[in-house]
């Protein structure tokens, strides 16, 4: 049974705190042993899982169906989440669902399936990154601290220009708000720091680990699908404006256009 991970800051531990209802809470210091709740419904992965993260100096809680989790996650304040897709009472993928209803907390989810529909699926949910197994418990625990940096700030980046406009397309760096002919484009966070971060270096070429290094923040290689797929629905979200992101055959990915 493939197991899902996922990262809900609620600590995020650089000088604030965001609680369950998404609220922001200015905290003193950073916080140590962030509090896991662990959702398996699988004994053996959950203990397995358990035991890593404890000795990465998680702390941990457990429950073994979708309903507990739900019920827990709304009663006491937890810095992550691991979550298994298949559960008992409420599946994984519901649970995620009602916790971005109240939360856009960030999500990194872990499986044995790499097929691009799960990938799109998880994304389309506000999934933040996908691992696929198998996978290194060093490269898990890299992630998650890759995850705990980006949330320094709202949008994970700093840009010194506030406006990007070409033709009718028009990205507000401040708002995080993305228009095409006046009308609202619809992102993923991690959709909108894909095309902030291109806007921001236009014409310039980036392979897909210099890629996950800048926008993903991670310091290691990574998944090369999760920029993949990303591009892929970026250029979707751009429409008419698709062909801006253009890919660089045997290199990577470059946004080209006139700001």
């Amino acid at each position: 049974m493939p197991i899902h991970v996922i990262i809900s800051l609620h600590n995020i531990g650089f000088g604030y705190r965001i609680s369950g209802s998404g609220r922001l809470q200015r905290r003193s210091d950073f916080m140590a042993g962030e509090r896991i709740l662990l959702v398996e419904d699988e004994d053996r992965i959950r203990e397995m899982v358990k035991e890593y993260l404890e000795n990465a100096g998680f702390s941990v809680t457990e429950a073994s169906d979708g309903a507990e989790a739900l019920d827990m996650f709304g009663s006491s304040e937890f810095d992550m989440l691991v979550l298994d897709v298949m559960l008992p009472k409420v599946d994984g993928w519901s649970v995620c669902r009602e916790i971005r209803r109240v939360s856009s907390i960030p999500i990194l989810m872990l499986t044995a399936r790499g097929e691009e529909y799960d990938r799109l699926f998880g994304f389309e949910l506000g999934v933040d990154d996908y691992i696929v197994k198998p996978f290194s418990p060093k490269e898990l625990v890299a992630r998650m601290k890759a995850v705990l940096r980006r949330s320094r700030t709202p949008s994970g980046n700093v840009f010194t220009a506030d406006m990007f406009e070409y033709k009718d397309l028009t990205v507000n760096m401040s708002s995080r708000k993305v228009t095409i002919d006046s009308k609202s484009i619809d992102m993923t966070p991690r959709e909108f720091d894909l095309l902030s971060f291109f806007v921001k270096n236009r014409d310039r070429v980036f392979t897909r680990e210099q890629l996950l290094n800048k926008v993903w923040g991670y310091e290691f290689g990574g998944d090369y699908r999760t920029v993949d797929t990303h591009v892929k629905m970026l250029r979707e979200s751009l429409g008419k404006y698709r062909s801006l992101l253009v890919t660089v055959w045997g290199v990577g990915y470059k946004f080209e256009a006139e700001g």
